[in-house]
């Protein structure tokens, strides 16, 4: 074959001008045909006759190139085979690991405003604190290869005890499997646990910080200063009341902050993610939208592994406001202490005090008794110690001082003795008869003492309690036309019974002003003489919270507003160098009673003090008026025992509240209580 590349060919005569050709004379053909004649020649000749011309140019042997051709063969097919098994079979890991490169927008989280007291003692700090989560769009596209990584960190959790409703494994992996990786929703964060210790966080760390998918941030937690320690948290399994024990009155009102719920993050949006704390409770929660601050973000560029790897732009966060709180850390916790003393002698657990400074509505101090440690849901509580608190029949998770709704029993007969001397149904010195009660056919509505008080007028009636004086003014009797339904609905909500204050915590009582129309709907009866009655008396189904009592009685604190109580008097900024916002006094109402009728009514709660059932205040360092308050709400259990009133009796500096349930008469419980608490604050302290 590669002989036949150089043939003999015949030319024209104009190829004897090119010098390659060799020009010969001429040759017999049968020389042409002898094999001698061609033998190791390198040039062959062409021999042009009368008739052609013949050429004679180079021959070239092709066999040393054939080893080349091999080896350029195999190059060629190693580089195609290469190509064939970068992108078929392993077209798909590397197609990851392109997508894994590019650049996300990540939030940076704001610091949490601080919580102080009236004199900036700081009630609460931000501790360090571990969260561990998933990146759904980060994990590996191959189920077993998901499935080995959160098998490993499900045995780091499990061999650290951390407690799981169900298998590690599988509430991960269901959570997990909930998502759709091609939605938006995979590049966000899946929540798995936080508050680990740091044994538990370096495992994490160690065995993951290679995996594509897994993170363990650092961020920040609340560590409440008034709540039990670390040491008597851990023990709480194996209390059987643990909130006698650890608890705090602060946690009701600070409520505590935890991982944000589905629920919550649906109503929020954008503005948390599913790896944010939220105030799940008290000022926390009312107070969330200034003390969370604003997140700030930042442009990155991560690899494979979902790790950043730079830094694109970045907008700084902008931290959370601080809040100034009305509270007085000192009184609270003294109020607090003198309550459990008095409880535990009495053998009670369930006790409200309320203390507000007149003039404002501040609230000074807010005791909920019994309460628990907030510090225990902010770390994450146990469902074995979720359960204790459940089951305790004093329920110490409920907040009674603003929540509870009970029958506010005589403390509501100042506010009568009020409407009916402002509407004129009585004067200053309107008398009536007290034998021991009223009889209306066959029902009879007794006085609490046995043959009555004699002659009452309107400031005997409040300092001894009278009945009968109220089931007069009330409801009437005879001749005598007392203020009627209308009429004492009407002032109960002047005084703000029957609705929320306004205090700035959620979960607030609206408590109930029982009507005719409500009756006849709720209990398909009519209304009668003997409700009216009960409701002149504070008894029937006439319901207040602590709070609402507390915040009714200041209008004769303050001679005539209705204040809305607060707890937050000022927003600062995060150094506590500015004030952002100040809270001022709201006057819900005022000018409804005249100034008359208001200082007839403080005469008689003065009375309370000085000649009445309060006679046991009346050895303190100051003046105090006040009215006790003895209420029926069970036919098997014990009456509850208030007492409320204010102090100094001119220019009041305190309006307080005390309810001790199922305690008995106020004037025997109540009252021992107030008396301690002011020898304090207007003594000792």
């Amino acid at each position: 074959m590669i002989k036949n590349l150089f043939t003999r060919q015949k030319k024209n005569n104009s190829d004897f001008n090119d010098p390659f050709v060799v020009k010969r004379g001429k040759v017999k053909n049968s020389q042409l045909r002898d094999p001698s004649y061609r033998s190791d020649w390198t040039e062959e000749s062409f021999l042009s006759g009368k008739d052609s011309n013949e050429v004679v140019g180079k021959s070239f042997d092709f066999k040393t190139i054939k080893p080349l051709l091999i080896v350029f063969i195999i190059l060629i097919s190693f580089l195609l085979g290469r190509v064939a098994y970068l992108q078929v079979i392993k077209g798909q890991h590397y197609y990851n690991l392109a997508e894994g490169n590019r650049t996300r927008i990540e939030s940076i989280e704001a610091n949490r405003g601080i919580i102080y007291d009236r004199n900036h003692k700081p009630l609460l700090n931000n501790t360090a604190n571990f969260v561990l989560y998933l990146t759904p769009i980060d994990l590996p596209s191959d189920e077993l290869e998901r499935d080995t990584i959160i098998r490993d960190i499900s045995e780091i959790l499990e061999e650290n005890e951390l407690e799981s409703e169900e298998p590690w494994f599988l509430r991960i992996k269901e959570n997990l499997d909930s998502i759709d990786l091609k939605s938006p929703r995979a590049y966000n964060p899946l929540y798995i646990v936080d508050n680990l210790d740091h044994k538990t966080a370096m495992s994490l760390l160690i065995k993951t910080d290679r995996t594509p998918g897994v993170s363990l941030l650092a961020k920040t937690r609340r560590q409440y200063s008034w709540g039990a320690s670390n040491e008597e948290t851990n023990d709480l399994k194996e209390l059987s009341r643990p909130e006698l024990a650890t608890g705090s009155s602060m946690s009701h009102l600070l409520g505590y902050t935890g991982i944000i719920n589905r629920e919550e993050l649906e109503r929020y949006g954008t503005e948390y993610s599913p790896i944010d704390y939220i105030g799940k409770t008290g000022l926390e929660n009312f107070w969330e939208s200034s003390l969370k601050g604003v997140k700030g973000k930042k442009h990155i560029e991560v690899d494979a592994f979902g790790r950043e790897k730079k830094v694109i732009s970045e907008l700084a966060p902008e931290d959370g406001y601080n809040l100034v709180l009305s509270i007085d850390i000192e009184l609270q916790k003294k109020v607090e202490e003198i309550l459990r003393t008095h409880l535990e002698k009495l053998d009670l657990d369930k006790a409200s005090v309320v203390i507000l400074e007149p003039e404002t509505g501040q609230v000074l101090a807010l005791v909920s008794w019994p309460a628990y440690d907030n510090n225990i849901f902010a770390r994450g509580i146990k469902s074995g110690e979720y359960q204790k608190f459940l089951d305790d029949e004093a329920n110490p998770l409920f907040n009674r001082a603003i929540s509870g709704e009970f029958p506010a029993g005589s403390t509501v007969k100042p506010i009568f003795s009020a409407a009916a001397l402002n509407e004129g149904v009585i004067s200053e010195n309107t008398s009536f008869l007290s034998t021991g009660g009223l009889s209306i056919s066959r029902w009879f509505f007794p006085d609490w003492r046995t043959g009555g008080h004699g002659i009452t007028n309107v400031r005997k009636a409040i300092a001894d309690s009278v009945n009968t004086f109220f089931y007069y003014i009330g409801g009437g009797y005879g001749d005598f036309e007392g203020l009627g339904l209308d009429r004492l609905v009407a002032y109960s909500k002047k005084f703000g019974l029957g609705s929320q204050t306004g205090i700035d915590i959620k979960n607030e009582g609206d408590g109930l002003v029982p009507t005719a129309q409500w009756k006849r709907e709720l209990k398909d009866e009519a209304w009668y003489i003997g409700d009216t009655y009960h409701f002149a008396i504070g008894q029937g189904d006439l319901l207040a919270t602590p709070l609402q009592v507390a915040n009714f009685t200041n209008v004769f604190a303050n001679k005539g507003k209705l204040m809305r109580p607060y707890l937050v008097t000022e927003l600062r900024t995060d150094n506590n160098e500015s004030v952002v916002k100040k809270i001022e006094p709201e006057v819900v109402r005022d000018d409804f009673i005249d100034d008359y009728s208001l200082e007839v009514v403080r005469q008689g709660m003065r009375q309370t003090v000085t000649q009445g059932s309060g006679r046991a205040l009346s050895f303190l360092p100051v003046e105090v008026a006040g009215k006790t308050g003895t209420a029926q709400w069970s036919s098997k259990k014990e009456n509850h025992a208030w007492f409320t009133g204010f102090a100094p009796y001119n220019n009041s500096e305190l309006t307080f509240t005390v309810l001790i349930e199922e305690g008995g008469e106020g004037s025997e419980v109540a009252v021992p209580i107030v008396r301690d608490i002011l020898a304090w604050y207007f003594g000792e302290r």
